[in-house]
């Protein structure tokens, strides 16, 4: 099954706006899909081949230019969180 890994620039202009000591709300910059499902981490580890593809005039449906693919199973995530986990932790 194959995996995109790509920089969420979205999820880092909204950290940059942060506050840590007053406000502990943050995102996880990377956002990978793999099987129908996104999920999102700070670190990922890739064991096998990999490559890494800029596709100015075939962008991912999010907006992604630059981005990285593999095969799943090549794939681990380190401490990764879906979409709900981050909306839930802002209500």
């Amino acid at each position: 099954m194959k995996a995109i890994v790509h920089v969420n620039q979205h999820h880092i202009k909204y950290n940059r706006k942060q506050d840590p000591r007053n406000n502990p709300s943050y995102k996880p910059v990377l956002t990978i899909k793999m099987g129908g499902k996104t999920y999102y981490a700070d670190e990922v580890k890739f064991t096998g081949e990999s490559k890494i593809i800029y596709s100015r005039d075939c962008p991912l449906s999010c907006g992604a230019e630059v981005y990285l693919q593999c095969d799943s199973k090549d794939l681990k995530l380190i401490n990764p969180i879906t979409y709900k986990e981050i909306v839930s932790d802002f209500r």
